[in-house]
């Protein structure tokens, strides 16, 4: 069965050595120590009781655990003006949803094991290959980090969070962590599975989180999860369709949903950077970054990292890599085709910190990770379609998109535009105000490491919870709702 409460139990009490003591301490001198030791056993076995029931058996990767209730308490209680934006209450979903699909994480590709991918609590393997590549102080701030981790990241981060509450009823909002991409993503690439098993652990999850008497309160307008895959791998229309139906599930309908890509025209779907390998471990980590990549010196125009694809006609990849090649030693080219690019190397990173300009055309749909490793490098990034990075990311980018980044439409380049002439035609002045700014917002699109944040720095958790935080205030006010 599912546990119905998730509410904390209340610690018990131990006895008070004090109570009747004027009454009782002449009755109880003869047998003191007698009593004494009796009562020191009896406190041992409650407190090897309590640490019994926290003990985690240690496994390939670390599941994230809810903090001790004192510390939590300690850590959360600010007042208004240190969580203005309101308080998050974190469901105690049953393990089955998040921590029990962690624990089994040799199960999760049907190719081999992603226990190394997700451990270090989901930043993975640390990138001992970036020696040399990056400051030597800041080698402890970078992991070869999956691009589909958020989940695993924002439940770490959202446990510890200064603005968690663990009285419900003073909530702004509720999280959700049910880990929805590790949950469809072992059912993605084989047909020994049903519509049926991709859907399961939402189905169950939504029926669970509607029996909540937190839910019935407002039906799930101020509820939110991270879903750390794309939108499409939730929008199965049809059984024979790819990914899990989890958005189209009537259930899912009020529920906000942090997706490192969006449906433009779906209002419940923020989309959050994706996860990249620099975690800084304090603000001194991203200035320290920040410093690094201003003052890189840049040999080459433009670079691009990525690899064609060769069953579509007329690929746009290939014609960005025809234009690289012919460009004069103006464009860097890190061909990805195979496996050349999987974490583990560090070309890519190399790439973009001697570049000026990274181009990212759309990826396998929209949006590519790319962006992300282009950007905290300090290359301007140049976009193709307005639904890569405008439509996204609104939250994190600055609102003027050409403070930051290049826009060529693609149907121009299809139709012979050059690209190296477009950028040759920016001047040094501009491309030094847009880099700055790039290298302004590092701190909005990055993943922190300690699971408390950064002190004195938002980072990408901070900015997508308060902004969610900021619109359950606003359809409260406003009473948007349907």
């Amino acid at each position: 069965m599912l546990p119905l409460s998730d509410t904390p139990p209340s610690p018990h009490k131990p006895p008070n050595p004090e109570l009747d003591r004027k009454n009782s301490f002449s009755s109880l001198k003869p047998y003191l120590p007698r009593t004494w030791l009796i009562f020191v056993v009896f406190f041992l076995q409650i407190l090897l009781l309590l640490v019994a029931r926290n003990f985690h058996i240690s496994t390939a990767v670390t599941s994230p655990q809810h903090p001790p209730e004192v510390a939590v308490i300690a850590a959360i209680h600010g007042g208004e003006t240190e969580c203005p934006s309101g308080k998050v209450f974190v469901y105690n979903l049953p393990p089955f949803f998040n921590t029990e699909l962690l624990e089994n994480c040799h199960e999760l590709n049907p190719w081999g094991s992603r226990c190394d991918t997700y451990s270090n609590d989901g930043l993975g393997r640390r990138a001992t290959k970036l020696a040399g590549v990056i400051p030597e102080s800041l080698a402890g701030a970078w992991f070869w980090t999956d691009q589909f981790a958020s989940e695993i990241i924002f439940h770490n981060r959202m446990l510890n969070y200064r603005c968690r509450t663990l009285n419900p009823e003073s909530a702004t909002a509720y999280y959700i962590p049910f880990y929805a991409g590790l949950a469809v993503g072992k059912y993605l690439w084989t047909n020994n599975y049903t519509a049926e098993d991709r859907d399961r652990h939402c189905d169950m999850m939504l029926k669970w989180v509607h029996d909540q008497p937190y839910w019935k309160k407002s039906n799930g307008w101020d509820h939110f999860i991270t879903m750390g895959r794309i939108t499409w791998d939730f929008r199965r229309s049809k059984d024979v369709d790819w990914g899990s139906r989890c958005i189209y599930l009537p259930g899912m309908r009020n529920i906000t949903r942090l997706l490192i890509e969006r449906n433009s025209w779906d209002y419940f779907d923020i989309g959050v950077p994706y996860p990249t390998g620099f975690h800084p471990t304090s603000a001194s980590d991203v200035e320290t970054w920040q410093d690094f990549v201003r003052t890189r010196t840049r040999s080459t125009l433009f670079c691009f990292a990525g690899a064609t694809r060769g069953l579509i006609k007329n690929d746009f990849r290939g014609l960005l890599l025809n234009q690289c090649y012919n460009s004069s030693g103006s464009c860097r080219v890190v061909d990805c085709g195979g496996s050349k690019c999987s974490n583990g190397t560090s070309l890519i990173l190399e790439s973009f910190l001697g570049s000026d300009f990274c181009l990212q055309p759309r990826g396998d749909s929209f949006t590519r990770r790319s962006i992300f490793d282009c950007m905290i490098a300090g290359s301007i990034p140049v976009f193709f379609w307005n639904r890569t990075a405008y439509s996204q990311y609104e939250w994190f980018l600055p609102g003027q998109p050409e403070s930051y980044s290049v826009f060529i439409d693609k149907k121009e380049v299809l139709n012979g535009k050059s690209v190296k002439g477009v950028l040759e035609g920016i001047g040094k002045d501009e491309v030094r105000k847009m880099r700055d700014k790039v290298i302004e917002y590092i701190p909005r699109i990055v993943y922190a490491k300690p699971h408390e944040g950064l002190q004195g720095m938002k980072d990408a958790f901070d900015v997508a919870v308060e902004g969610v935080l900021n619109r359950v205030k606003v359809q409260e006010s406003e009473g948007f709702k349907w």
